[in-house]
């Protein structure tokens, strides 16, 4: 990796995205003094953690750092103000990398001239070391840098790479809002179930597992997604009953278009 203790992994925001990152890389061996955490608000969960794990952890960006890998959690609304200050913390060689939502990578080029610059959208899961992270490289980015990204992303989940940033809107309506939409799914289906007869928490517990389940089978197996679905459908069963109408031509699938399309399109908005 491009970072060590005199050209640091810097990271600039402690929050649930950056947090979950800082614990993944700890976790995975990365060495605690070639990390530098900034926060201008750092929490007591995160003083404790630099204090019991022995990365450094400053209010800003001390004189005189350079970063090997400046890695950006902040919100967007934080960002132009932030990029003043961590100017003098990247030169040529430093790779930026933000995963600041609807920010595009021209915003970090003006800021940072030459560097390399690489845009992330990871998703929640990351906090359980189960996110989805999908990145574009700007042209400067090495293919070092980029298996930097993917060591630093492998912490927190899988990743995969886009090689045209127009697809990142897209991306951010997937896998950036996805979680929202299996939480909800889970609500629903809850609620089904209060309706057919089920006591109330009886029904959110049967939702939350077999949604938590159904999410682990497909991740421990390679079978598709569709073929998973055919393995519990009996011909003329109950399953089938229900697909019936989550498959019928004003089912699901044009509700998801519609929800994918309206989060895609904000996301538009959001990036000017």
């Amino acid at each position: 990796m491009s970072f060590s203790k005199t050209r640091p992994l810097v990271l600039v925001g402690a929050g649930k995205m950056g947090g979950a990152m800082l614990a993944g890389w700890i976790a995975s061996g990365t060495d605690p003094n070639s990390i530098l955490v900034i926060d201008p608000a750092p929490s007591d969960e995160l003083l404790a953690m630099a204090s019991d794990k022995g990365f450094r952890q400053e209010t800003k960006v001390p004189e005189g750092v350079t970063a090997g890998v400046l890695l950006l959690a902040l919100k967007p609304q934080m960002m132009a103000s932030a990029l003043g200050a961590l100017k003098p913390a990247a030169d040529a060689d430093t790779l930026v990398i933000s995963v600041a939502a609807g920010t595009p990578a021209s915003v970090f080029e003006e800021a940072f001239g030459d560097a390399a610059v690489v845009r992330v959208m990871p998703n929640t899961p990351a906090q359980v070391g189960r996110g989805m992270s999908v990145a574009f490289a700007n042209a400067r980015t090495s293919a070092a840098q980029r298996a930097t990204v993917d060591q630093l992303l492998a912490a927190i989940g899988a990743s995969a790479w886009i090689e045209s940033e127009d697809q990142m809107d897209a991306v951010t309506a997937v896998s950036g809002s996805g979680p929202a939409y299996v939480f909800y799914l889970t609500e629903a289906l809850a609620a089904a179930g209060v309706k057919a007869g089920l006591p109330e928490e009886l029904a959110m517990t049967l939702a939350r597992q077999t949604v938590c389940g159904a999410g682990e089978l497909m991740y421990r197996v390679e079978t598709p997604a569709a073929e998973l679905r055919r393995n519990v459908t009996s011909p003329n069963g109950t399953t089938a009953a229900a697909l019936g109408v989550l498959m019928a031509e004003d089912g699901l699938q044009p509700i998801m278009d519609a929800a994918v399309a309206a989060a895609r399109k904000r996301s538009q908005e959001l990036a000017g």
